[in-house]
């Protein structure tokens, strides 16, 4: 298991946390994601075997926020 530690620009509340760790989530390889709104980071937990940065960074882009 390996954890990223990823700056995401743009999430401002609740729903903007939500929304990040639920997409992360959906990725297999995923064990846990967890936002901190005020570093605007999110740690996640994942399989390097199963799931790759990239396609971590893909998946918050895809939900609408900027990975820095």
């Amino acid at each position: 298991m390996s954890t990223a530690i990823l700056h995401v620009e743009g999430m401002t509340c609740k729903h903007c946390k939500m929304s990040v760790e639920n997409a992360l989530k959906t990725l297999d390889g995923v064990q846990n994601a967890t936002v901190d709104l005020d570093s605007k980071t999110v740690s996640i937990d994942y399989d390097p075997a199963v799931v790759d940065e990239e396609s971590l960074k893909k998946i918050i882009g895809e939900a609408g926020y900027e990975v820095k």
